[in-house]
């Protein structure tokens, strides 16, 4: 895949438009979500994208994994909540 170059404007409510070549090039629709980040005079977009159901299988048997050599419980997770809840 080639990168794609345009330009576009800010608008007054600060809103700024993909070009449509972009958009289509990274396959964007309305909704998709990104991670802004600014530096300089640089900003730059990342695309938010969820895992896929495999990745997040692999990444939820890796945290019970790590919360069993910790010793953890099920029961501890509660228990950790409601002690947040409670320091609000």
């Amino acid at each position: 895949m080639h990168e794609a170059l345009s330009t576009t404007k800010m608008s007054s409510r600060g809103q700024v438009v993909i070009p449509e070549s972009i958009r289509e090039q990274l396959g964007l629709k309305a909704g998709d979500q990104f991670i802004v980040v600014g530096q300089g005079d640089v900003v730059m977009l990342k695309v938010i994208t969820p895992p896929s159901i495999d990745e997040y299988d692999d990444l939820k048997k890796k945290l019970r994994r790590h919360a069993r050599r910790e010793g953890l419980k099920r029961s501890d997770i509660g228990d950790a909540i409601k002690a947040v809840r409670a320091e609000k």
